[in-house]
């Protein structure tokens, strides 16, 4: 069995997806469209722009979906058995799965980048991953800080967890868990406090959207961020996508599902092999590629 797995923010680099542009019509068409949609240029943004415009939230969220949708209408060989999405990359994820028309999942992702791009900009706030070290402990010690944010944010393999929060809540729990014996952690270069309580703002706002786009039923079952479970039920998973801006991305979880459950061969569709290389370093026993690379 096939999974289909789209990355979310951090693999993205000027140029992306113009090699997909360049070479088929599939392509063209849909950048044009989303041009339309959009209602600026996304595209001389991401064939064009410099790398710190396209680390904007508001543009990188965009740039991300569009790359992995466009690889996956151009590139994919065989339908998927199930599909997963790492954070933005969920909702890539549900319209390659027919779960959502290209055009609406375009504008909720272009609502949320919106409405996380404020919360980035009215607190300071950040990410870091701790590599290699003990979960649970890290965990510990980010609830035993109760006088600012910072929680576990993105459990991306069995060797890396990411957490989110406030700069001082970060500063904090970066001294105790070098005190603790952590050895690597290295603060993100993001604009804010993804997946946590200070994105509550960016959830309120998105609520409206999310519950007002119609969704279908996927072909195939979606693996969310919020459960690490499989779904077709377009009510749960309108609910946990909205879910997912405020709980962490429990990303190693999805990924022993989706091999527990027959998945054989992990293919992403994005710009760089960001998730088939945690599924490396998660499971064995399984293949991995990457398509629609295209360095930069």
């Amino acid at each position: 069995m096939n999974a289909h797995i789209f990355p979310g923010q951090g693999s993205q680099h000027p140029g992306m997806g113009r090699n997909l542009f360049e070479q088929f019509d599939r392509a063209r068409e849909l950048f044009h469209r989303a041009d339309e949609v959009l209602d600026y240029p996304i595209s001389e943004v991401m064939f064009h722009g410099s790398e710190e415009q396209l680390k904007q939230t508001k543009h990188t969220q965009i740039a991300m979906f569009l790359h992995g949708y466009i690889a996956h209408a151009c590139l994919h060989r065989e339908k998927p058995d199930m599909t997963a999405g790492h954070s933005l990359g969920e909702y890539t994820a549900l319209a390659a799965s027919g779960c959502l028309r290209f055009e609406d999942a375009l504008q909720l992702v272009e609502a949320r980048a919106n409405a996380m791009q404020k919360c980035c900009e009215n607190q300071e706030s950040g990410m870091a991953a701790v590599l290699k070290f003990d979960d649970k402990t890290i965990e510990e010690i980010c609830a035993s800080i109760t006088d600012e944010v910072v929680v576990p944010a993105n459990y991306n393999s069995p060797q890396q967890l990411v957490i989110s929060g406030s700069l001082k809540g970060l500063e904090i729990a970066i001294e105790r868990l070098k005190a603790a014996g952590a050895r690597r952690i290295l603060m993100l270069n993001v604009g804010g406090a993804f997946h946590s309580p200070l994105m509550q703002a960016a959830q309120d706002e998105l609520a409206e959207a999310i519950m007002k786009c119609p969704f279908n039923t996927p072909v195939c079952p979606v693996y969310q961020n919020v459960t690490a479970l499989p779904t077709t039920n377009p009510d749960i998973i309108r609910k946990n996508l909205l879910d997912q801006l405020t709980h962490p991305v429990r990303w190693t979880a999805t990924v022993c599902n989706m091999a527990n459950d027959g998945a054989t061969q992990f293919v992403e569709f994005g710009p760089g092999p960001t998730l088939v290389n945690l599924v490396k370093r998660t499971v064995a026993d399984v293949t991995t590629e990457c398509i629609g690379t295209d360095e930069p």
